[in-house]
């Protein structure tokens, strides 16, 4: 049993480890390191455990939540951090021209939760419907772009490597929060209507928030306007469980979203359930 298990960490790691990196053409896997790439592909996104990842990580949640969400957090050493931190797996996307880290988001799986006492977005959300999900759940968090990199292609990279993690780990469903920061001039009620006629659950997967908004007036605004994450999450297929919480410490609005691997787009579940070349294999 024990060499059994050791089996299995050593083949999570190999996973966890093995850097991946996008080209304007096509996505591709190295099994090396990003620096000396032959590839010429600038992004690359690995999931991290070393310490001064993380920190590094922390100090930009800091700056895009409180330096510009406004919010009212505490944040010793100009480092956002909380007590799920020890308890998630830490993905980020770095820039192999400057090796700056300009993406991040935070995996935190049904085992793991248990351990940190169930999911954050229980906190502001009522998640019964979790018990109407067949097979694994992960969730995801706390997911920020350094803003001078907000042209899509980070989004690409991040997204794209959460879903190679998804169908290589069998995990069924993402979930997590995607926010919208209340001092960035959104029509938010134009936001939600939109939400609601185009992108919204089944009424069995709803969410109840723990501080709903208040009654917003109808808009007659028809832009397509929402935050570069929110619809990325949209466009990778996942759907809105329903009504935002209000984040008054991160001055934002959370909406609960559902990312089920079935809704993946064609194009990600094609390129990883293909066989690797044996020569850009991970060993």
């Amino acid at each position: 049993m024990l060499a059994q298990a050791a089996e299995k960490i050593k083949a999570l790691n190999s996973v966890l480890a093995r850097p991946f990196v996008v080209s304007a053409e096509k996505l591709q896997i190295q099994g090396k390191d990003p620096a000396v790439s032959e590839s010429g592909s600038r992004f690359v996104a690995e999931f991290s455990r070393s310490r001064r990842d993380i920190i590094r990580a922390q100090r930009l949640r800091y700056r895009i939540f409180s330096e510009e969400y406004g919010a009212s957090i505490k944040a010793p050493f100009g480092l956002d951090r909380d007590r799920f931190d020890k308890h998630c797996l830490h993905l980020l996307v770095w820039d192999t021209r400057t090796g700056e880290l300009v993406g991040y988001t935070r995996v935190l799986t049904l085992q793991a939760s248990r351990r940190a006492g169930g999911f954050y977005s229980a906190s502001e959300f009522d998640l019964a419907m979790l018990a109407r999900l067949p097979g694994q759940v992960a969730e995801i968090g706390r997911t920020c772009i350094h803003p001078a990199y907000r042209g899509g292609a980070v989004i690409a990279v991040l997204w794209s490597r959460l879903a190679q993690f998804m169908i290589e780990e069998q995990i069924d469903h993402l979930i997590g929060c995607a926010s919208v920061a209340l001092n960035e001039g959104y029509d938010v009620g134009a936001m939600v209507a939109r939400i609601g006629q185009r992108y919204l659950s089944a009424p069995g997967l709803r969410v109840t928030p723990r501080l709903p908004l208040r009654q917003l007036s109808a808009s007659d605004d028809s832009s397509e306007r929402m935050p570069a994450l929110l619809k990325a999450y949209l466009r990778m297929g996942a759907q809105v469980c329903g009504e935002p919480c209000w984040d008054p410490d991160f001055n934002c609005i959370d909406f609960f979203i559902l990312l089920s691997v079935t809704d993946l787009p064609a194009r990600y579940v094609q390129h990883f359930l293909q066989p690797a070349p044996a020569s850009k294999m991970a060993l």
